[in-house]
Formats: C-alpha cells, structure tokens, sequence
C-alpha cells in the first residue's frame, strides 16, 4: 500500500523519497512511473529500524528537498501463518517489534527537528483494523502488540507536537490482501467480499486517499486520530454477511 500511497501523493504535486529495504528494482520501477508526474523522485535503501541507517536516509531527504514536509511510514513485517507466541523464534520477535514499532520511532525522531523549524509537518503511521482499541488478537500477538504501542505513541505524539503545526494520524486498513493493495477503487467495485459489511474488499486507493487528505495542510485540525478503514470489517472476528430473505 505504500506504493499506491506514493502514486496519489505525486498526483497531489508532492516531490517523494521512496525508502526501500529490499526490491531496488521495483523501487526504481516504481520512481520512474512516479516521474511521469513531473515530480523529483529518488529511491533510498535503508532499514529504519537501524539509527545510522535512518539518519542517513533524513539527510539524503534533506539534502535533494531542502525539507521534510511530510512522513508516511508503510513499514510493517507480518507474518501470515497464524502462531502462539510460545512458537516464535527470538529473533521473529525482534524482526516485528523492529520493523512495526522501532522504526517508526526511529525515522520519526530524527524528522521532528526539520518539521519543527518549517513548523509544519504530517506523520502517517499504518496499523490494523480495531488497533485504537488494543484487542485480544491470539496468533498475531507480537504484531498486535507493535501497533497497538504504535496508537499510544500516535495520540501521545498528537497533542506534543501540535504546538509546531506537525500532526500525527494513524491509519488502519481492513483485510485488503494481494493484488487489492495495487488496485483502485473503481477495480475492486467489481468483486465481491461476503465478510465486509459493504460487500467489496477493499483496495490500496481506499488507504491512499485518505493519506491523500492527511498529508493536505487544511487537514490540521485532524490529529491524534486512528482512522478504520475497513468497510465496516471487524478483521480479528470477520462475521459473513447472511443474505436477507
């Protein structure tokens, strides 16, 4: 979904950095097409969970934009085969909590000082459907764990950083899996989901207009905020629609 966010903010007029830890390929795939926008595109490799990595990654930022207006963290490992924490390996362990809580603390940390001087800034960090509510979700434990740390330190963050015009929003997809994360809005109205509540899965634009708005600097009044965006899909207990009779 990071790559469909990156798509509508070019359309927006947004120059970009794209950060990739692996897949250079598709990363200079991905900033060749957002070009064709007319906007400054760069991709840099770094893992942010690492600090000398990040701190890189902001001053290269720096140096080609002269300023960090906007940061939207689309890191988050997951794994998909659901297991009791007990079955997980230590270093599983450390892979989610570094790449779904360290990092965004990380990369945020070292924004902050940019943003506050222009006294301007947006953080958009990704957690799941229902994370403002810090649910029970068995076999997901760590990655649960991760992003519900994340909320706290998103409403946390809100109210200190609002003083410097920075605000600070979480979003939370539903179940959007595969090639729906690359898809449009008017793409998935063709198919079909039972579990949501709408009646379609939803798709990496649904995510990414919304980012969209978050991004917006009329959008400051929103702040502090975790946003569903589910289509009405309770993700840790899908219930099918039943037909009515």
């Amino acid at each position: 979904m990071g790559r469909m966010a990156a798509v509508e903010l070019a359309c927006a007029g947004w120059d970009l950095m794209i950060n990739y830890r692996q897949g250079g390929e598709e990363a200079n795939r991905l900033v060749h097409h957002l070009r064709e926008y007319g906007r400054q595109v760069e991709a840099v490799q770094a893992d942010v969970s690492q600090r000398t990595e990040v701190a890189r990654l902001v001053e290269r930022t720096v140096t080609r934009f002269g300023r960090v207006d906007a940061l939207v963290h689309a890191v988050g490992p997951f794994v998909r085969e659901r297991r009791r924490f007990a079955d997980y390996s230590v270093e599983e362990i450390e892979q989610l909590i570094d790449g779904n809580f360290r990092s965004a603390v990380m990369i945020i940390h070292a924004v902050l000082p940019h943003m506050r001087r222009n006294q301007f800034g947006r953080i958009i960090l990704f957690g799941f459907g229902r994370a403002g509510e810090a649910p029970a979700w068995p076999d997901r434990t760590i990655y649960a764990a991760a992003k519900t740390a994340l909320v706290s330190f998103t409403k946390s963050l809100a109210v200190e950083e609002a003083p410097y015009g920075i605000t600070v929003n979480m979003v939370c997809p539903g179940d959007i899996v595969g090639d729906n994360k690359e898809k449009t809005i008017q793409d998935v109205r063709r198919l079909s989901d039972k579990e949501t509540p709408l009646g379609r899965p939803g798709s990496g634009e649904d995510v990414s207009r919304v980012i969209r708005f978050l991004c917006e600097a009329d959008s400051d009044f929103v702040t502090g905020n975790v946003i569903n965006i589910t289509g009405g899909l309770d993700v840790i207990h899908p219930v099918s629609k039943a037909p009515l009779e």
